[in-house]
């Protein structure tokens, strides 16, 4: 069982968060938040699985509260809803240490897909759309030209295998896509990625582009 903590600001659709999850076996809410400084208590209270965190809140918002919830260590992983598709809100909440966002509108399937993938540690954001979101909001990266003598000591633990993985999912690849190119067998990959994740402190993939990204290990897609 999957325990959920709801936050947003408005009852109605805290209520339609609810009995969608509430009628599903998977997923039990354990509780709800109104604003960002309810959620951050709320969190070290009940250490839900997933947190649903909306991401404009009066007081404070749901980057704030996603920051605070990351830095404490809590073992909860936060899902950011947003209103807009690549809204630059939902880029800060994921470097503030978000596991990825969906649309408020999503479809109900959708949803508790991206619910379930992030309870088991994953990005609920494709690999392609983790990097589409990247591209849009580069010139707010602190991601620069790697230059000589300034190696960062995570990039100095990974092997040149891990490296290449990490470069891979930097550069938005799937799993399988990561096997293919690398001729390698998908459970190998996952190994790697695994490896990868543990060596830099990512807690999923979504980390991992964005440190590869601050890294300059790749680059925003320049073309249309």
């Amino acid at each position: 069982m999957i325990t959920v903590l709801i936050v947003d600001d408005q009852p109605l659709q805290r209520l339609g968060f609810r009995m969608l999850l509430e009628n599903n076996e998977e997923t039990d809410v354990v509780g709800e938040a109104g604003n960002g400084t309810e959620a951050v208590r709320r969190a070290e209270q009940l250490h839900p699985d997933v947190i649903l965190m909306d991401v404009r809140m009066p007081g404070m918002d749901g980057i704030e509260a996603t920051r605070r919830i990351v830095a404490a260590g809590d073992r909860s992983r936060v899902l950011v809803l947003t209103t807009f598709d690549l809204d630059e809100y939902a880029h800060a909440a994921l470097r503030a240490g978000a596991s990825g966002f969906l649309l408020k509108d999503a479809r109900p399937e959708e949803l508790l897909a991206g619910i379930r993938a992030v309870a088991d540690g994953d990005a609920v954001i494709a690999p392609a759309l983790t990097r589409r979101l990247l591209d849009r909001f580069a010139g707010q990266l602190a991601a620069s030209p790697s230059q000589p003598g300034r190696t960062d000591p995570r990039l100095a633990s990974l092997t040149d295998r891990e490296r290449e993985i990490l470069v891979a999912i930097g550069s938005g690849w799937t799993n399988r896509e990561i096997a293919e190119r690398l001729v390698l067998s998908e459970s190998t990959v996952k190994t790697h990625v695994g490896k990868v994740l543990a060596k830099i402190g990512a807690r999923d993939r979504v980390q991992a582009v964005i440190f590869a990204y601050d890294q300059g290990l790749t680059r925003p897609n320049t073309g249309g």
